[in-house]
């Protein structure tokens, strides 16, 4: 059986099984040939984006092995399983769990655990694998042919001419006549390969702050039991934060059921916390809130806990009444609120460095407000009357108006079909239109006008005369 695509106008052997392999088929070579050679031939047409897919999914449901996992293209996965193997029983159990899991969907995978991970893919893809320990990785990886330091094909041709058919020969080599004829990286890419030189892995995702796990030898199936680890986790991750000083502001609970489907679900604190029982209760919210409940199936064998963000959290005094600091409380209601909900529900304003009203401000999720944002509010004086309204339109609507000089302010305006007559007005306050974002933009001239009836107004005109034909009028807000 061999996978086929079509390459330039041809089809070609994309992959192979071993049946292929050993009667002399190999990938690259054309469907023709290959029929020619072996004509009892099953193929089937490459569909790389399934096995992208594939890998992808099959990167999620391992993640439960370690949190430090990334991909390693083409066909691999790449795990650093530093300080987890012991929830699992050993560097050798975890490894047979990991085959387990995979043999569960038919594949057939091939692993290998060395103290590098350049050192593991190397023994994986050019040997035969293994578990290595420190001192076994060199004599193993010796023993490989030069191609597993894949290097461009030009420079495997110039080591297989100069009799180095394998990593031994480059290894009992001085360094500086290699470097001098292939670059100065070949020395760190051989010293990787042999384990003498660790580079850590980019992980799928940023490892969190602090991750809890429970593996189960029996799975878990009712809410109880659920809820009761969930508890025994927080409290080891409280534990965690209090030591390090540190307050969550996201915690996400892992759920791997049985059939290798994983649900992460995410509680949000307005505030650093490590309040055990504000956390579950949050957690109780968006179980209970979810439109899609939690499902166990067959149960879940693992859980975890992770801590995606963390904040400084300094002990706060309490009042000699026992009393919470003023807050507190507020801030447990809006998580409350946004765990049952959704985070969409409960907005809140954070300041950005505009002087455009319409881009002064923002609607963020309260939860996600951070406690220092990069812009401040303006500071103005409580007695002063208020130099923006409360309400504000976007888009700013049109009006027609008259003014006594061009630059003035207008004596009149009709807007919505209703003629204002001007009584009052206050201005001009001027804003430059921001350039780095929209050249075009014009300068605005904004007056605070009252009308005969004591309605408020926030009026400007936009552009100047003789600059860019005639300026336009607009109301942007209403005050109270």
């Amino acid at each position: 059986m061999v996978l086929v695509e079509k390459v330039c106008g041809a089809l070609r052997l994309a992959a192979i099984d071993p049946a292929a392999a050993q009667a002399g088929l190999m990938p690259g070579l054309t469907l023709a040939d290959a029929r020619a050679r072996t004509p009892r031939l099953h193929t089937i047409v490459h569909r790389p984006r399934a096995d992208l897919v594939l890998l992808r999914q099959m990167l999620e449901d391992f993640s439960r092995f370690t949190p430090m996992i990334a991909e390693d293209a083409p066909h691999g996965l790449m795990l650093d399983i530093t300080g987890c193997a012991h929830l699992f029983g050993g560097e050798d159990s975890l490894v047979r769990a990991a085959h387990q899991r995979a043999g569960r969907i038919g594949l057939e995978v091939r692993s290998g655990l060395a103290s590098t991970p350049q050192a593991a893919r190397a023994l994986v893809r050019f040997g035969r694998g293994g578990l290595y320990d420190a001192r076994q990785v060199r004599q193993a990886v010796r023993r490989l042919p030069i191609t597993a330091l894949e290097l461009s094909e030009r420079d495997t041709q110039a080591l297989q001419r100069a009799g180095l058919k394998c990593i031994a020969d480059l290894d009992d080599r001085p360094r500086a006549p290699l470097t001098a004829r292939f670059g100065a990286d070949f020395p760190a890419k051989l010293a990787r390969v042999l384990g003498d030189e660790d580079v850590r892995i980019t992980p799928h995702r940023p490892p969190p702050p602090i991750v809890m796990d429970r593996v189960f030898f029996e799975p878990v199936l009712t809410d109880a039991d659920v809820d009761r680890v969930l508890s025994d986790l927080m409290v080891d991750t409280s534990d965690r934060l209090d030591q390090a000083g540190q307050g969550g502001r996201a915690f996400e609970a892992g759920f791997y059921r049985v059939d290798g489907q994983i649900r992460r679900i995410v509680a949000r604190t307005g505030h650093p916390t490590r309040d055990v029982n504000v956390v579950l209760r949050l957690f109780r919210e968006r179980l209970a809130a979810l439109a899609n409940p939690l499902d166990p199936g067959f149960g879940f064998d693992q859980m975890r806990l992770s801590v995606l963000e963390t904040q400084t959290l300094k002990p706060a005094q309490r009042g000699l009444d026992g009393n919470r600091a003023d807050g507190e409380d507020f801030s447990r209601l809006i998580d409350r609120l946004t765990a049952r909900l959704g985070p969409e529900a409960v907005l809140s304003f954070e300041p950005l460095g505009s002087h455009i009203p319409e881009r002064a401000g923002r609607m963020v999720p309260a939860t996600m407000k951070t406690l220092q944002p990069i812009h401040d509010w303006p500071d103005l004086d409580p007695d002063d009357p208020p130099l923006r309204p409360l309400q504000i339109f976007d888009p700013p609507q049109p009006v027609e108006t008259l003014a006594e000089v061009p630059d003035g302010s207008p004596l009149r305006f009709r807007w919505r079909r209703v003629l204002h007559e001007v009584a009052l007005a206050e201005g001009p306050e001027r804003i430059g239109g921001e350039w780095w974002r929209a050249p075009d933009q014009k300068t605005r001239d904004y007056y605070r006008v009252e009308d005969r009836k004591g309605r408020r107004f926030w009026l400007f005109r936009q552009g100047l005369y003789g600059e860019t034909g005639e300026p336009r009028w607009f109301v942007h807000g209403l005050f109270a």
